[in-house]
């Protein structure tokens, strides 16, 4: 017989476990009547704050790195920092937030991100600028999978859930470009140190907004938080990220990388055997990946991370080391990507309610394929206009045409009670194929110029560029196959709801 939580009755809907209407019922609300635009504007702001973060800082690393005397190798770990953290502790923070209501989770993860944005950007150390930016991962684990969550509470009609999906992840995507030229801008007209001080006024206008909008909504169903199943989890996504992260810098078969990666198959492996055969109230209902959409979202999105946040990363590389631009220049270099990534996100909801997600989802990814295609064929004598513009105006479009067919895909089976959930195993299948990708090609990109003939650097350096390119359109093309044989064909195919605890435990019964 199921367990149920305490003090809910059996009977109720917290103790069936159905993901239906009855789950409004479920969640105690308290706070500011929800202000359904408000809490989009919100969820916005904490997204872009993240998002911002990842890329705003790269384009800062030099001057960083000579203000604050950094050791060689060492500088590295200011991105580093921030990436192991936040791609260690998303799951736990989209869980977190269903435990501990959304509008609490808001507020502490807005805090966090402020002060320790104000304690990196007064810095006067390698240690001390690490550490905040360890912080900084850690309140965007807690910020990324929360700004899905409260869109897929506040929005439950289809239709409004599918726009604000749309909008949030057009934020998303054009964010991460923004940040290259944001960080340009202020490192070049004021001080590296507004990389991290642009922050306070963005978190001061979301916790505004958030007061005045976002309501308290957490589930009678998690009575306690499962605190093994968490640190479990937490151990083996950090050591992945950690493993790749070092695979990326040094070589798959140094002994780092290793460790790492041996640390997170013991991790990951314990943790399952934790939630499906002693945790009483899993950190992970390993159920709901029984749902198409769900696992289908997931693997995309993690092939789709691997193509862009790589792709993004040699596209700045050719713009700085192979057309001679300023961190400014390149930083601009990146607005029609901007641009190509809202035309696509806009005309996602429209053609996928005509088409249906498979036909979007498909033809995203293989624009995706083709932009990152072009931008393989690029060579030494390329030009802004006859390369690099095309290549991102067409790879863009296709990025904001699947990202928010996908991300809407997985906020449609999802019950308010586990949007945490949801929101968090989306976030870390990004990260981990960001940090993955990333790994692979840089290994590729400096395997393929090591390997060249003796040449100018720049031919030598176009060359590994061109191979990780390439590796990037495979990995849009295999998203593309995917979806083309799983996706449903319209969003109706699919059951809206994941199926629930007392449905698994009568699956496993028959």
């Amino acid at each position: 017989m199921t367990e149920t939580p305490s003090g809910t009755a059996p009977g109720t809907a917290s103790a069936r476990g159905t993901d239906t209407g009855s789950d409004k019922g479920s969640d105690r609300a308290s706070g500011p009547r929800p202000r359904p635009g408000l809490v989009l504007a919100t969820a916005c702001l904490g997204q872009v704050m993240v998002v911002l973060d990842v890329s705003v800082v790269n384009v800062a690393l030099p001057s960083i790195a000579g203000d604050l005397g950094f050791r060689p190798g060492g500088l590295s770990w200011v991105v580093n920092a921030y990436t192991l953290v936040f791609g260690g502790l998303l799951l736990l923070g989209g869980r977190f937030a269903d435990f501990v209501g959304h509008r609490v989770a808001m507020f502490l993860g807005l805090a966090v991100f402020g002060v320790t944005s104000v304690l990196g950007g007064f810095a006067q150390t390698p240690g001390q600028l690490i550490a905040a930016r360890a912080g900084q991962g850690l309140a965007g684990a807690l910020l990324a999978p929360l700004s899905l969550a409260v869109i897929m509470v506040t929005f439950r009609e289809t239709r409004a859930r599918a726009r604000a999906v749309g909008i949030w992840a057009m934020v998303s995507a054009a964010g991460s470009a923004l940040g290259v030229l944001l960080g340009g801008v202020l490192t070049e007209w004021l001080s590296w140190r507004w990389v991290l001080f642009v922050n306070v006024p963005i978190v001061a206008a979301a916790l505004i907004l958030a007061r005045l909008s976002v309501h308290d909504t957490r589930t009678t169903r998690m009575s306690r938080l499962d605190l093994p199943g968490a640190l479990l989890v937490t151990v083996a996504l950090t050591a992945l990220v950690n493993g790749l992260i070092r695979a990326g810098e040094h070589g798959w078969g140094t002994a780092g990388a290793l460790v790492s990666f041996a640390v997170a198959v013991v991790a990951g492996a314990a943790f399952a055997v934790w939630e499906l055969r002693a945790a009483a109230e899993p950190l992970v209902r390993f159920g709901v990946f029984r749902a198409r959409p769900v696992w289908l979202a997931n693997v995309i999105v993690l092939f789709l991370g691997a193509a862009t946040v790589a792709g993004f990363y040699f596209a700045s590389l050719f713009l700085q080391n192979v057309l001679g631009y300023s961190p400014l220049r390149a930083g601009a270099a990146f607005l029609p990507f901007c641009f190509g990534t809202v035309v696509g996100s806009m005309l996602s909801g429209r053609l996928a309610t005509r088409f249906g997600a498979r036909a979007v989802l498909t033809a995203g990814l293989v624009l995706g394929a083709v932009g990152m295609l072009l931008f393989g064929l690029m060579h030494a004598d390329s030009t802004f206009l006859n390369g690099f513009l095309p290549a991102s105006l067409v790879a863009s479009t296709g990025v904001g045409l699947c990202m928010v067919a996908n991300t809407s895909l997985a906020t449609g089976a999802a019950a308010p009670h586990e949007a945490g959930l949801i929101s968090g195993l989306i976030n870390a299948a990004r990260q981990i194929g960001g940090s993955l990708g990333l790994a692979i090609l840089t290994t590729v990109a400096a395997t393929q110029g090591a390997s060249s003939a003796p040449a100018d650097r720049v031919h030598r350096l176009v060359e590994g560029y061109d191979r990780a390119f390439l590796v990037t359109a495979a990995f849009c093309a295999a998203a593309a196959v995917i979806a083309a044989v799983f996706a449903p064909r319209a969003n109706r195919e699919e059951p809206s709801a994941v199926p629930g605890p007392a449905a698994e435990q009568d699956h496993a019964s028959a």
